[in-house]
């Protein structure tokens, strides 16, 4: 099997040392093994995403040595095969409208019995007349996950999904998740429905990031389950910390590559500075 693996980062703000690890491990498993490297451009929040964030994207990875494969995809220019892959689910009934509120969920999870997935929220679809109303009165509505008609439509393959983390394997468990919001009446998809799609067409098989994302893999590998996506293998490494001890964010200026490029730090102190 050939090795493939990928970078998505979102254009929301400047990369730091974090993503810097992040790019820079998953290169060089690339490069180790003979294998391809993808960037991918996760700007499907177009709220916050800027042409000059992604630019400096390039800027920075290509600065640290990195080299990827042309084009890069942008998943703003995709939304449609996002919107086909939700109307699969919609039609196979496994999704459903919610028209709750933030508020109203919060409650919802507040008021459930202790239990598995004590913290995620489960809900049902509306009947007909109530929904439809609903839809006429233009009132906004999510497009959640039912994991109660996924269990269902998986019967026995539910209770065995397993997803390879380093070199152990791990049960599945979606249940951390609950019904999750996989797109939106005025937006056709979520961070979940376009990564596991981009991730299959794009023919990733190692899917490398840091360890803050170790709990999506539950969620993945379900979504990968029901719309029939093969599953690649994932690797969750260590977070870089900021000296406060929590992890870098994007609002941190003074750990961006930028910020430490004009200081004079150069790619091996990068490479030094992350454990490389």
């Amino acid at each position: 099997m050939s090795f493939v693996t990928r970078f998505a980062p979102s254009p929301t703000g400047h990369l730091h040392l974090g993503h810097a690890f992040s790019a820079l491990t998953a290169f060089d498993a690339a490069r180790a093994t003979g294998g391809r490297f993808v960037l991918r451009i996760e700007d499907i929040d177009q709220g916050r995403s800027r042409p000059a964030f992604e630019a400096s994207i390039f800027e920075d990875l290509g600065w640290l040595g990195i080299e990827w494969e042309r084009p890069v995809r942008r998943q703003s220019q995709h939304m449609s095969e996002y919107e086909a892959a939700l109307k699969t689910l919609v039609e196979r009934q496994l999704v459903y409208r919610c028209f709750r509120t933030r508020k109203e969920i919060a409650e919802a999870i507040a008021s459930a019995p202790h239990g598995e997935a004590e913290e995620a929220f489960r809900g049902e679809a509306l009947p007909p007349e109530e929904e439809n109303a609903k839809l006429e009165a233009g009132e906004a509505f999510a497009w959640r996950l039912s994991l109660k008609k996924a269990r269902a439509a998986l019967g026995p393959a539910y209770f065995t999904l397993v997803f390879e983390d380093e070199t152990q394997l791990v049960r599945a468990e979606p249940e951390k998740h609950g019904d999750v919001v996989l797109a939106r009446k005025d937006f056709g998809t979520s961070y979940h429905l376009a990564s596991v799609w981009d991730d299959a067409l794009q023919g990733v098989t190692h899917v490398i990031r840091g360890e803050d994302l170790r709990e999506a893999a539950h969620l993945h590998v379900l979504l990968q389950k029901l719309l029939k996506l093969p599953q690649p293998i994932y690797r969750h490494h260590r977070l870089i910390l900021g000296e406060d001890g929590k992890r870098l964010a994007k609002r941190d200026s003074a750990a961006t590559l930028k910020a430490l490029r004009e200081a004079g730090k150069t790619p091996a102190d990068i490479r030094a500075m992350v454990g490389l």
